[in-house]
């Protein structure tokens, strides 16, 4: 199953479900709602528009520089299945998940205590 990032937003979109958009030079554009769908017919910069991930990033409102990020965009190649590899990632999938609250937990407090 490949799971697409909406070109607007970077939410994910599963298979089924939103709008894809294709330009006359062949550029692929998908959706994940007619939300931005209809953001993107009307040129909005996807950077200035509050909800988006583009601008949580640019605002310093997310965590932008962290390596456990990497492990979402290697899911998504389609690969050659292998015992080994998939008992390895099984076990590493709560540690990943452990240092990504624990970044996040300091993200917050960093974040909290430049407001105090």
């Amino acid at each position: 199953m490949r799971l697409e990032k909406c070109w607007f937003c970077s939410s994910t979109v599963y298979p089924g479900h939103g709008i894809q958009f294709v330009r006359n030079d062949a550029k692929v554009f998908r959706f994940c709602r007619s939300k931005c769908h209809k953001n993107f017919k009307m040129k909005r910069n996807p950077r200035k528009v509050k909800w988006t991930k583009a601008y949580r990033c640019l605002h310093g409102k997310d965590m932008t520089q962290d390596s456990t990020f990497e492990f979402e965009r290697k899911r998504n190649r389609p690969e050659r299945y292998d015992r080994n590899v998939t008992e390895q990632t099984l076990k590493a999938i709560p540690l990943i998940t452990k240092i990504r609250h624990e970044r996040q937990k300091k993200h917050i407090t960093n974040r909290l205590a430049d407001v105090l």
